[in-house]
Protein backbone atom coordinates (compact mmCIF):
# COMPACT_ATOMS: atom_id res chain seq x y z
CA UNK A 1 0.00 0.00 0.00
CA UNK A 2 2.96 1.82 0.39
CA UNK A 3 3.05 2.84 -3.00
CA UNK A 4 -0.55 3.45 -3.58
CA UNK A 5 -1.41 7.00 -4.13
CA UNK A 6 -3.94 7.61 -1.08
CA UNK A 7 -6.67 10.05 -1.26
CA UNK A 8 -6.78 12.19 2.41
CA UNK A 9 -9.27 14.47 3.73
CA UNK A 10 -8.10 16.60 6.47
CA UNK A 11 -10.63 17.94 8.71
CA UNK A 12 -9.93 20.98 10.85
CA UNK A 13 -11.84 24.04 12.34
CA UNK A 14 -8.93 26.41 11.46
CA UNK A 15 -6.93 26.94 8.23
CA UNK A 16 -5.25 29.96 6.84
CA UNK A 17 -5.70 32.74 7.08
CA UNK A 18 -5.51 31.83 10.57
CA UNK A 19 -2.14 31.67 12.63
CA UNK A 20 -1.73 29.07 15.17
CA UNK A 21 0.31 25.64 15.71
CA UNK A 22 -2.84 23.44 14.10
CA UNK A 23 -2.97 25.31 11.42
CA UNK A 24 0.99 24.88 10.97
CA UNK A 25 0.95 21.16 11.49
CA UNK A 26 -2.03 20.71 8.82
CA UNK A 27 -0.28 22.74 6.65
CA UNK A 28 2.83 21.26 6.78
CA UNK A 29 1.87 17.66 6.76
CA UNK A 30 0.00 18.52 3.68
CA UNK A 31 2.93 19.89 2.00
CA UNK A 32 5.01 17.01 2.84
CA UNK A 33 2.16 14.00 2.02
CA UNK A 34 1.62 16.05 -1.59
CA UNK A 35 5.43 16.11 -1.75
CA UNK A 36 5.40 12.01 -1.48
CA UNK A 37 2.80 11.97 -3.78
CA UNK A 38 -0.75 11.33 -2.32
CA UNK A 39 -3.47 13.84 -2.67
CA UNK A 40 -4.60 16.19 0.21
CA UNK A 41 -7.69 17.99 0.11
CA UNK A 42 -8.46 20.35 3.35
CA UNK A 43 -11.78 20.66 4.82
CA UNK A 44 -12.08 24.11 7.14
CA UNK A 45 -13.82 26.96 7.86
CA UNK A 46 -14.80 29.98 5.52
CA UNK A 47 -12.72 32.93 5.12
CA UNK A 48 -13.89 35.82 3.24
CA UNK A 49 -11.14 37.97 2.79
CA UNK A 50 -9.03 35.20 1.45
CA UNK A 51 -8.57 33.44 -1.17
CA UNK A 52 -6.96 29.90 -1.47
CA UNK A 53 -3.57 29.67 -3.36
CA UNK A 54 -3.78 26.03 -2.78
CA UNK A 55 -6.37 23.56 -4.89
CA UNK A 56 -8.42 21.23 -3.03
CA UNK A 57 -9.70 23.16 0.08
CA UNK A 58 -12.77 23.01 0.64
CA UNK A 59 -14.70 25.69 2.79
CA UNK A 60 -17.74 25.80 5.10
CA UNK A 61 -19.66 27.94 6.99
CA UNK A 62 -18.50 30.25 9.90
CA UNK A 63 -18.53 32.89 12.16
CA UNK A 64 -16.05 35.09 13.45
CA UNK A 65 -16.22 35.37 17.65
CA UNK A 66 -15.48 38.93 18.92
CA UNK A 67 -12.64 38.73 21.12
CA UNK A 68 -11.30 35.92 19.19
CA UNK A 69 -9.97 36.08 15.95
CA UNK A 70 -8.19 32.79 15.99
CA UNK A 71 -11.66 30.87 16.69
CA UNK A 72 -14.08 31.07 14.16
CA UNK A 73 -17.00 29.26 14.86
CA UNK A 74 -17.47 26.55 11.59
CA UNK A 75 -20.62 25.56 10.97
CA UNK A 76 -20.96 22.27 9.82
CA UNK A 77 -23.21 22.37 7.22
CA UNK A 78 -22.72 22.77 3.12
CA UNK A 79 -24.83 20.72 0.63
CA UNK A 80 -22.01 21.00 -1.69
CA UNK A 81 -19.53 19.61 0.21
CA UNK A 82 -21.93 16.89 0.99
CA UNK A 83 -22.46 16.28 -2.91
CA UNK A 84 -18.97 16.45 -3.68
CA UNK A 85 -17.61 13.87 -1.00
CA UNK A 86 -18.67 10.88 -2.68
CA UNK A 87 -16.83 11.76 -5.83
CA UNK A 88 -13.18 12.09 -4.05
CA UNK A 89 -13.10 8.52 -3.35
CA UNK A 90 -11.21 8.77 -0.30
CA UNK A 91 -9.21 6.47 1.48
CA UNK A 92 -9.07 8.07 4.88
CA UNK A 93 -10.05 11.09 6.73
CA UNK A 94 -8.22 12.77 9.26
CA UNK A 95 -9.90 15.27 11.98
CA UNK A 96 -7.84 17.89 13.75
CA UNK A 97 -10.71 18.34 16.20
CA UNK A 98 -13.41 16.94 18.16
CA UNK A 99 -15.48 19.86 18.03
CA UNK A 100 -18.05 21.26 15.28
CA UNK A 101 -16.05 19.81 12.01
CA UNK A 102 -14.70 17.07 14.10
CA UNK A 103 -18.10 15.47 14.33
CA UNK A 104 -18.19 16.18 10.72
CA UNK A 105 -15.70 14.06 10.19
CA UNK A 106 -16.63 11.26 12.18
CA UNK A 107 -20.25 11.33 10.24
CA UNK A 108 -18.69 11.01 7.13
CA UNK A 109 -16.02 8.36 8.02
CA UNK A 110 -18.97 5.83 9.14
CA UNK A 111 -21.12 7.08 5.96
CA UNK A 112 -18.43 6.44 3.79
CA UNK A 113 -16.89 3.32 5.29
CA UNK A 114 -13.30 4.85 5.61
CA UNK A 115 -10.98 4.45 8.44
CA UNK A 116 -10.92 8.05 10.99
CA UNK A 117 -7.33 9.39 12.98
CA UNK A 118 -7.70 12.02 15.47
CA UNK A 119 -5.06 14.16 16.40
CA UNK A 120 -5.18 15.48 19.80
CA UNK A 121 -3.22 18.73 19.29
CA UNK A 122 -4.20 20.73 22.19
CA UNK A 123 -4.54 20.04 26.25
CA UNK A 124 -8.64 21.19 25.71
CA UNK A 125 -9.42 21.54 29.29
CA UNK A 126 -6.71 23.99 29.85
CA UNK A 127 -8.65 26.53 27.65
CA UNK A 128 -12.21 25.97 29.92
CA UNK A 129 -11.62 29.50 31.25
CA UNK A 130 -12.84 30.82 27.92
CA UNK A 131 -16.33 29.64 28.88
CA UNK A 132 -17.79 31.51 31.75
CA UNK A 133 -19.39 28.78 34.13
CA UNK A 134 -18.49 26.87 36.53
CA UNK A 135 -14.80 25.80 35.64
CA UNK A 136 -15.32 21.81 37.07
CA UNK A 137 -18.26 21.13 35.20
CA UNK A 138 -16.81 22.36 32.12
CA UNK A 139 -13.25 20.34 32.78
CA UNK A 140 -15.49 17.51 32.97
CA UNK A 141 -17.66 18.26 30.11
CA UNK A 142 -14.73 18.22 27.80
CA UNK A 143 -13.40 15.22 29.20
CA UNK A 144 -16.19 13.34 28.42
CA UNK A 145 -17.00 14.44 25.00
CA UNK A 146 -13.12 14.12 24.32
CA UNK A 147 -13.47 10.37 25.46
CA UNK A 148 -16.40 9.95 23.82
CA UNK A 149 -15.22 11.51 20.34
CA UNK A 150 -12.20 9.20 20.20
CA UNK A 151 -14.16 6.10 20.08
CA UNK A 152 -15.45 6.90 17.05
CA UNK A 153 -11.67 6.57 15.99
CA UNK A 154 -9.67 4.05 14.88
CA UNK A 155 -6.30 5.62 15.42
CA UNK A 156 -5.17 8.81 18.10
CA UNK A 157 -2.23 10.50 16.56
CA UNK A 158 -0.30 12.83 19.45
CA UNK A 159 2.83 15.34 18.69
CA UNK A 160 4.74 14.19 21.69
CA UNK A 161 5.26 11.64 24.14
CA UNK A 162 3.60 13.74 27.28
CA UNK A 163 0.54 13.97 25.77
CA UNK A 164 0.74 10.15 25.12
CA UNK A 165 1.11 9.67 28.81
CA UNK A 166 -1.95 11.62 29.25
CA UNK A 167 -4.04 9.76 27.04
CA UNK A 168 -2.88 6.51 29.05
CA UNK A 169 -3.55 8.07 32.55
CA UNK A 170 -6.71 9.55 31.94
CA UNK A 171 -8.42 7.24 29.49
CA UNK A 172 -6.45 4.18 29.52
CA UNK A 173 -5.72 4.12 25.56
CA UNK A 174 -2.64 2.86 24.57
CA UNK A 175 -2.69 0.35 21.68
CA UNK A 176 -3.52 2.75 18.61
CA UNK A 177 -1.57 6.12 19.87
CA UNK A 178 1.25 6.96 18.05
CA UNK A 179 3.56 9.95 18.27
CA UNK A 180 3.99 11.86 15.02
CA UNK A 181 5.58 15.56 15.69
CA UNK A 182 4.89 17.69 13.37
CA UNK A 183 7.88 18.26 11.08
CA UNK A 184 9.61 21.16 9.92
CA UNK A 185 10.47 22.01 6.45
CA UNK A 186 14.21 22.91 6.95
CA UNK A 187 14.79 25.22 3.73
CA UNK A 188 13.44 28.51 4.60
CA UNK A 189 15.62 28.57 7.60
CA UNK A 190 18.92 27.32 6.04
CA UNK A 191 17.64 30.26 3.48
CA UNK A 192 17.07 32.78 6.17
CA UNK A 193 18.03 36.72 5.97
CA UNK A 194 18.50 37.37 9.82
CA UNK A 195 20.70 40.43 8.86
CA UNK A 196 18.24 42.15 6.42
CA UNK A 197 15.57 41.91 9.55
CA UNK A 198 18.23 43.61 12.59
CA UNK A 199 18.82 46.21 9.73
CA UNK A 200 14.74 46.53 8.76
CA UNK A 201 13.93 46.89 12.23
CA UNK A 202 16.74 48.75 13.46
CA UNK A 203 18.67 46.46 16.55
CA UNK A 204 21.73 47.38 15.70
CA UNK A 205 24.33 45.37 18.16
CA UNK A 206 21.29 44.61 20.92
CA UNK A 207 20.63 41.54 22.33
CA UNK A 208 17.31 40.06 20.66
CA UNK A 209 15.44 37.70 22.90
CA UNK A 210 12.85 36.43 20.73
CA UNK A 211 9.43 34.18 21.09
CA UNK A 212 6.53 33.57 19.24
CA UNK A 213 3.35 32.96 19.68
CA UNK A 214 -0.38 33.42 20.16
CA UNK A 215 -0.83 36.42 22.82
CA UNK A 216 -3.35 34.67 25.12
CA UNK A 217 -3.71 34.11 28.95
CA UNK A 218 -2.82 30.03 28.49
CA UNK A 219 0.53 31.18 26.97
CA UNK A 220 2.01 32.46 30.52
CA UNK A 221 3.12 36.01 29.03
CA UNK A 222 2.96 37.92 31.76
CA UNK A 223 5.87 35.59 33.64
CA UNK A 224 7.85 35.93 30.77
CA UNK A 225 8.12 39.81 30.67
CA UNK A 226 8.93 39.85 34.05
CA UNK A 227 11.62 37.92 33.48
CA UNK A 228 12.50 39.70 30.46
CA UNK A 229 12.55 43.36 32.60
CA UNK A 230 14.81 41.55 35.64
CA UNK A 231 17.33 40.94 32.51
CA UNK A 232 17.04 44.49 31.01
CA UNK A 233 17.40 45.87 34.45
CA UNK A 234 21.10 44.25 33.97
CA UNK A 235 21.54 44.87 30.82
CA UNK A 236 20.31 47.49 28.25
CA UNK A 237 21.25 46.29 25.62
CA UNK A 238 19.06 43.22 25.14
CA UNK A 239 16.02 43.66 23.10
CA UNK A 240 12.68 41.17 23.77
CA UNK A 241 10.52 40.87 20.62
CA UNK A 242 7.59 39.04 20.32
CA UNK A 243 5.95 37.96 17.26
CA UNK A 244 2.07 37.00 17.26
CA UNK A 245 -0.88 38.67 18.45
CA UNK A 246 -4.22 38.27 20.66
CA UNK A 247 -6.66 39.28 23.36
CA UNK A 248 -3.82 39.66 25.77
CA UNK A 249 -2.17 42.29 23.78
CA UNK A 250 -3.23 45.41 25.21
CA UNK A 251 -2.56 43.71 28.64
CA UNK A 252 0.96 42.74 27.74
CA UNK A 253 1.80 46.37 26.64
CA UNK A 254 0.30 47.81 29.78
CA UNK A 255 2.45 45.54 31.48
CA UNK A 256 5.82 46.18 30.01
CA UNK A 257 5.04 49.99 30.43
CA UNK A 258 4.24 49.51 34.33
CA UNK A 259 7.90 46.96 34.36
CA UNK A 260 9.60 50.35 32.76
CA UNK A 261 10.85 47.78 29.61
CA UNK A 262 8.02 49.39 26.96
CA UNK A 263 10.81 51.34 24.76
CA UNK A 264 12.90 47.54 24.94
CA UNK A 265 10.04 45.40 24.52
CA UNK A 266 8.36 45.00 20.40
CA UNK A 267 4.80 43.05 19.84
CA UNK A 268 5.25 42.72 16.12
CA UNK A 269 1.44 41.27 15.69
CA UNK A 270 1.69 38.30 13.21
CA UNK A 271 3.94 37.82 11.04
CA UNK A 272 3.57 36.15 7.31
CA UNK A 273 4.67 32.14 7.79
CA UNK A 274 6.93 32.68 5.74
CA UNK A 275 9.12 35.59 7.49
CA UNK A 276 9.25 33.68 10.51
CA UNK A 277 12.48 31.96 9.86
CA UNK A 278 14.14 35.53 8.97
CA UNK A 279 12.56 37.20 12.72
CA UNK A 280 14.53 33.99 14.00
CA UNK A 281 17.38 34.35 12.88
CA UNK A 282 17.95 37.71 13.05
CA UNK A 283 17.47 37.03 17.08
CA UNK A 284 20.49 35.70 19.77
CA UNK A 285 17.86 33.92 22.16
CA UNK A 286 14.65 32.57 22.47
CA UNK A 287 12.62 32.29 24.99
CA UNK A 288 9.31 30.48 26.25
CA UNK A 289 7.12 30.32 28.93
CA UNK A 290 3.44 28.75 27.57
CA UNK A 291 3.10 25.43 29.90
CA UNK A 292 0.04 24.34 27.82
CA UNK A 293 1.88 23.13 24.93
CA UNK A 294 1.18 19.69 23.61
CA UNK A 295 4.21 20.20 21.51
CA UNK A 296 7.49 22.59 20.93
CA UNK A 297 6.57 23.71 17.28
CA UNK A 298 7.72 27.19 17.87
CA UNK A 299 10.37 25.57 19.79
CA UNK A 300 11.37 23.62 17.08
CA UNK A 301 11.32 26.11 14.56
CA UNK A 302 13.84 28.23 16.59
CA UNK A 303 16.18 25.04 16.76
CA UNK A 304 16.04 24.92 13.15
CA UNK A 305 17.27 28.77 13.38
CA UNK A 306 19.82 27.54 14.96
CA UNK A 307 18.56 29.67 18.44
CA UNK A 308 19.69 28.54 21.73
CA UNK A 309 16.52 28.19 24.24
CA UNK A 310 15.37 29.52 27.48
CA UNK A 311 11.93 27.87 28.16
CA UNK A 312 10.03 26.36 30.98
CA UNK A 313 9.94 22.73 31.61
CA UNK A 314 6.34 21.69 30.59
CA UNK A 315 4.99 19.15 28.59
CA UNK A 316 5.69 19.78 24.81
CA UNK A 317 8.54 21.85 25.03
CA UNK A 318 10.54 19.03 27.13
CA UNK A 319 9.69 16.46 24.33
CA UNK A 320 11.61 18.44 21.78
CA UNK A 321 14.07 20.32 24.06
CA UNK A 322 17.03 18.09 25.73
CA UNK A 323 18.15 20.76 28.80
CA UNK A 324 21.75 21.55 28.79
CA UNK A 325 22.06 20.33 25.21
CA UNK A 326 20.67 22.82 22.79
CA UNK A 327 19.14 25.14 25.81
CA UNK A 328 17.93 25.96 29.51
CA UNK A 329 15.04 24.60 31.07
CA UNK A 330 12.94 26.08 34.13
CA UNK A 331 10.82 26.20 36.79
CA UNK A 332 7.99 28.29 36.02
CA UNK A 333 8.91 31.18 37.65
CA UNK A 334 9.91 34.81 36.59
CA UNK A 335 13.00 34.36 38.99
CA UNK A 336 14.33 31.40 37.72
CA UNK A 337 13.67 32.38 33.65
CA UNK A 338 15.56 35.53 34.54
CA UNK A 339 18.56 33.58 36.24
CA UNK A 340 18.56 30.89 33.10
CA UNK A 341 18.18 34.08 30.38
CA UNK A 342 21.05 36.18 32.09
CA UNK A 343 23.35 33.02 31.94
CA UNK A 344 23.06 32.56 28.10
CA UNK A 345 23.06 36.64 28.07
CA UNK A 346 26.41 36.67 29.60
CA UNK A 347 28.12 33.62 28.03
CA UNK A 348 28.21 33.99 24.08
CA UNK A 349 30.30 30.70 23.96
CA UNK A 350 27.69 29.10 25.55
CA UNK A 351 25.32 30.55 22.91
CA UNK A 352 27.78 29.42 20.56
CA UNK A 353 27.70 25.60 21.50
CA UNK A 354 23.67 25.32 22.14
CA UNK A 355 23.41 26.84 18.26
CA UNK A 356 25.09 24.44 16.75
CA UNK A 357 23.15 21.30 18.89
CA UNK A 358 19.87 23.20 17.90
CA UNK A 359 20.60 22.61 14.18
CA UNK A 360 21.38 19.06 14.66
CA UNK A 361 18.29 18.89 16.74
CA UNK A 362 16.18 20.18 14.22
CA UNK A 363 17.24 17.75 11.59
CA UNK A 364 15.51 14.87 13.28
CA UNK A 365 12.56 16.68 12.76
CA UNK A 366 12.42 17.53 9.23
CA UNK A 367 8.97 17.28 7.96
CA UNK A 368 8.92 14.66 5.11
CA UNK A 369 10.49 12.25 7.73
CA UNK A 370 7.15 12.58 10.13
CA UNK A 371 5.19 11.87 6.89
CA UNK A 372 6.42 9.31 6.32
CA UNK A 373 5.91 8.20 10.07
CA UNK A 374 2.11 9.81 9.41
CA UNK A 375 1.71 7.08 6.56
CA UNK A 376 2.64 4.36 8.64
CA UNK A 377 -0.49 5.47 11.35
CA UNK A 378 -2.75 5.80 8.21
CA UNK A 379 -2.15 1.83 6.82
CA UNK A 380 -2.74 0.96 10.37
CA UNK A 381 -5.84 2.75 10.48
CA UNK A 382 -7.15 1.31 7.09
CA UNK A 383 -6.40 -2.23 8.88
CA UNK A 384 -8.30 -1.76 11.79
CA UNK A 385 -11.26 -0.33 10.20
CA UNK A 386 -11.27 -3.76 7.99
CA UNK A 387 -11.22 -5.38 10.96
CA UNK A 388 -13.78 -3.48 13.13
CA UNK A 389 -11.75 -2.26 15.72
CA UNK A 390 -11.86 1.01 17.17
CA UNK A 391 -10.24 3.29 20.11
CA UNK A 392 -11.41 2.08 23.48
CA UNK A 393 -11.44 4.58 26.10
CA UNK A 394 -11.56 3.33 29.79
CA UNK A 395 -12.08 5.85 32.33
CA UNK A 396 -14.78 7.34 34.83
CA UNK A 397 -14.67 10.49 31.75
CA UNK A 398 -15.49 8.25 29.30
CA UNK A 399 -18.98 7.90 30.63
CA UNK A 400 -20.07 11.32 31.21
CA UNK A 401 -23.34 11.74 29.28
CA UNK A 402 -23.51 13.26 26.20
CA UNK A 403 -26.09 15.75 27.44
CA UNK A 404 -23.83 16.81 29.57
CA UNK A 405 -21.01 17.75 27.12
CA UNK A 406 -19.82 20.98 26.56
CA UNK A 407 -22.07 21.84 23.66
CA UNK A 408 -25.27 21.59 26.00
CA UNK A 409 -23.80 23.86 28.58
CA UNK A 410 -23.22 26.55 25.72
CA UNK A 411 -26.80 26.12 23.55
CA UNK A 412 -24.71 25.10 20.95
CA UNK A 413 -25.51 21.16 20.81
CA UNK A 414 -27.25 21.46 17.45
CA UNK A 415 -23.79 22.20 16.01
CA UNK A 416 -22.92 18.51 17.05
Amino acid sequence: MRDQRLHLAHYTNTYQPVTSGVVRSVSTFRQALTELGHNVFIFAQEASDFEDCEPFIFRYPALDLPGLPDFPLTIPMSPFIDKVLPYLKLDLIHSHHPFLLGQTAAKKSKELKVPLVFTFHTRYQEYSHYVAIDQGLVKKAIGGWLGDYMQKCHHVVVPSEGIKQLLAERYGISGQVTVVPTGIDLTPYAKSEGQRVREACGWGDDLVLISIGRLALEKNWSTLLVAVAQVIAQHSQVRFVLLGDGSERESLEAQAADLGIADRVELTGNVPFEQVPDYLAAADLFCFASVTETQGLVTMEALAAGLPVVAVKATGTTDVLEPDRQGLLTDDNSAALAQAIQRLVENQALRQQFSQAALERAREFEMLAQAQKLLKVYERAIEDQKGGRYIRVESEEQVVAKEDTLFRLLGLSFLS
